[in-house]
């Protein structure tokens, strides 16, 4: 009798052991299934609100559409290639508005000399003086130098636009923004509206532009080419702080770019 008992309570002692087992095996797993891997992207800095127009600006280099007086002024003081210009050389900031259909960004620029070396505007366009406008649909950041995940478009002073494309060519891009340039002295008001297009952009195809709304987040920078009549560009001003020695990652990596958050 005392062995009967004895086998059955060795019987019933194992069959707990593999139950505890079994429920440890079950639990790893549902760990796993649970664990969330983070995804490397961009982390938000520089965030800033862009408050919505209820009626467009006109594009025509004029400070006085009623959204203008009503949005703030940001500062183009970060000093990406060159030294930092004496205020009499340069000084920039800007300021920014939406609709569904467009962002607007009006610039102001102090630069006592405007500077256009090569009519090509294919050629070394970033050695002109010119804006740039860094734009990246889904604020997703990463590398853009040779694809359409962000775009960095130079303005020039004519208003042609140039980026690169996926063949590693210039390409003008005048028919994502539209330019109007006034100049008074030293002082010029730039005023630009600029069509969204995100990653699934691709040249010489029919693309459907962004349509922009409440609350969405998109990366954006902006900075000025300043050349007082040298062979190559002597100051890039920018809008976002750049870490690190190399400060000219625009054109490259959206990381750097700001976000800005769109509201009404």
């Amino acid at each position: 009798m005392k062995k009967i008992t004895f086998f059955l309570s060795l019987i019933i002692l194992i069959s707990c052991k593999n139950q505890e087992h079994n429920n440890s095996d079950k639990t790893i797993a549902d760990s796993k299934e649970q664990t969330v891997i983070p995804q490397k992207g961009k982390k938000d800095h520089q965030v800033r609100d862009i408050k919505k127009a209820e009626i467009a600006p006109n594009v025509d280099g004029d400070m006085n559409d009623p959204i203008w007086n009503q949005t703030k002024w940001y500062p183009m003081d970060q000093n990406w290639i060159g030294e930092f210009p004496d205020i009499k050389d340069f000084f920039g900031r800007y300021k920014m508005t939406w609709t569904p259909e467009a962002l607007y960004i009006l610039v102001e620029i102090k630069d006592d000399i405007l500077y256009d070396q090569y009519k090509d505007p294919l050629k070394l366009w970033w050695d002109d003086d010119c804006v740039e406008i860094f734009i990246d649909a889904d604020n997703s950041g990463g590398e853009h130098q040779y694809n359409n995940n962000a775009f960095a478009y130079h303005v020039a002073l004519d208003g042609n636009v140039v980026d690169l494309d996926a063949e590693k060519k210039p390409l003008l891009y005048n028919n994502h923004i539209k330019m109007k340039r006034t100049t008074k002295d030293d002082v010029s008001v730039w005023e630009f509206e600029l069509t969204v297009y995100d990653d699934t952009y691709q040249e010489g195809k029919a693309n459907d532009p962004v349509v922009l709304s409440n609350n969405q987040k998109l990366g954006f920078a902006i900075a000025y080419n300043d050349n007082d009549t040298s062979k190559e560009r002597e100051n890039f001003m920018g809008s976002v702080f750049v870490p690190g020695e190399d400060k000219n990652q625009g054109w490259i990596n959206a990381d750097i770019f700001g976000t800005i958050t769109l509201v009404e």
